[in-house]
């Protein structure tokens, strides 16, 4: 039942990692006339994973999940479920469930109707189909709006619901295809927390798709960074973050510098970079670079720093804010040093 932990689950919570596969892909393509929207993708997302699709617009992101749902045949590849060849099977004999940005609830049925429908299709009992239905609810922290229709919850309400009508059929992997897009900001992050709750309590093996990198870093055990219909690089979010293996996926995770230095090509986080003040001497073991201030832009929490390096290329520097700055733009055309440490800067392979 929902309530109770599955083996993943029990690995999950005691820090052991399990290493069955509950989606495998290979070589995998799907093409839209002359696009390549998936190109030739390998990847394996491991059992009890939340494992996010991360990329922009256009990525392939969604055309992967659909493949992987079965909404869509591939032109080229394979898909597996839990070790199944599934390349061939319709989405309904596939053991997984789909949650859409759009919520897709009926609108002229309850809340607990549209939870059950899923049981109702494959002829659960009345009494279990109840007993699942109250539980998804009681997971989803939406106790007693059973009885209430779409119309009546707010947006983050009918997420839920959608979210308990996807698990009460205990699927063996969950796809969210942008599941918060339609949400507003800070509703978007209560329901972050609340998704990756529910993630952790049931077990089931999440598959993510989200344009948005703060939420994929927040939520993910692993991400792949996709574009142009294809893998840049996969791994944990610290992984993808401060190491990133292409100038694509350093551009895209946040901010970073790319520094070309004598053919090799290295990228430092804004935040890792100090900004020197005047009579301040070198930080021992610090690489420092000189320049002039540019532009200075004030965000809250930080100030971003834009300097023109003496030898050639810009910098962003981020400055936090502990205190609050006075005259922030006077900066402008202030020449500075700049420094970080060495181990803060990461080299792109050369691609081949």
């Amino acid at each position: 039942m929902i309530a109770e932990p599955t083996p993943v689950q029990s690995a999950r919570s005691s820090g052991q990692a399990t290493d069955r596969a509950a989606v495998r892909v290979a070589g995998l393509r799907k093409n839209y006339g002359d696009v390549a929207a998936v190109d030739g993708i390998d990847l394996t997302v491991q059992a009890g994973e939340f494992f996010t699709l991360l990329g922009p617009s256009g990525s392939g992101k969604t055309s992967l999940l659909r493949l992987i749902a079965g909404f869509e045949r591939p032109d080229a590849g394979q898909v597996e479920l839990s070790g199944r060849d599934v390349t061939r099977t319709p989405p309904y004999a596939r053991n997984v469930n789909t949650v859409f940005q759009d919520y897709a609830l009926f609108p002229h049925m309850s809340v607990a109707e549209n939870i059950e429908y899923g049981l109702r299709v494959r002829h659960v009992t009345k009494p279990d189909r109840r007993e699942r239905t109250d539980r998804a609810l009681a997971m989803v922290r939406l106790e007693g709006l059973g009885g209430r229709r779409p119309a009546q919850l707010s947006g983050g309400q009918r997420q839920r619901v959608a979210l308990a009508r996807a698990i009460v059929n205990q699927p063996e992997v969950l796809l969210l295809d942008e599941p918060l897009g339609a949400l507003d900001l800070k509703l978007r992050q209560e329901m972050q927390l609340e998704l990756l709750r529910v993630q952790r309590e049931i077990g089931i093996t999440f598959v993510y798709v989200t344009h948005d990198q703060e939420e994929a870093l927040t939520m993910s055990d692993r991400i792949a960074v996709l574009s142009q219909g294809r893998i840049e690089q996969v791994g944990e979010p610290i992984e993808v973050y401060e190491r990133p293996q292409t100038p694509f996926v350093a551009g895209f995770i946040g901010v970073s510098n790319l520094i070309d230095r004598d053919g090799s090509l290295i990228t430092v986080r804004p935040e890792k970079i100090v900004l020197l003040e005047d009579g301040q001497p070198d930080l021992p073991g610090h690489h420092v670079e000189a320049g002039v201030i540019r532009e200075v832009s004030y965000a809250g929490v930080l100030t971003r720093y834009i300097v023109d390096l003496d030898s050639g290329g810009e910098l962003v520097v981020a400055r936090q804010n502990t205190q609050a700055p006075s005259h922030v733009h006077d900066g402008r055309g202030r020449r500075v040093r700049i420094a970080w440490q060495p181990d803060q800067a990461s080299t792109i392979p050369q691609a081949h």
